[in-house]
């Protein structure tokens, strides 16, 4: 998997963004203000990914490359090692529910603004 790969798998998103709000290096990508991934983009070895707690703890324990979120909540937060043992089709599939735990996390009001619904 390449960077320019997975920054157009997420910029295509609805309301998506990305900036460097914390340093020169983390690439960190936001649905309507709120993160839902964050990586290193002079390395790109791994991605940071939002997932539900049960199903973050199976997939740590079904791949090698996938552990508890790196400086981020461990309980919701996988830290994912690109081009290592997970497929990058997993990974764009942790991309999409990492967004989709995101947007549910917002009010109904607002994901019907966002049409997102």
């Amino acid at each position: 998997m390449y960077l320019d790969d997975f920054r157009t798998y997420c910029l295509k998103k609805p309301f998506v963004t990305e900036g460097f709000p914390f340093d020169e290096r983390t690439l960190v990508f936001k649905v309507d203000g709120k993160v839902f991934a964050l990586l290193d983009v002079d390395s790109f070895e791994q991605v940071n990914l939002k997932c539900a707690p049960d199903k973050a703890v199976d997939l740590r324990e079904q791949y090698d490359g996938i552990r508890p979120g790196y400086h981020m909540n461990k309980t919701h937060w996988n830290t994912v090692r690109v081009n290592y043992d997970v497929p990058d089709e997993l990974i764009y599939s942790l991309v999409d529910e990492s967004y989709g735990q995101v947007v549910n996390s917002f009010t109904k009001k607002r994901r019907n603004e966002l049409s997102l619904g």
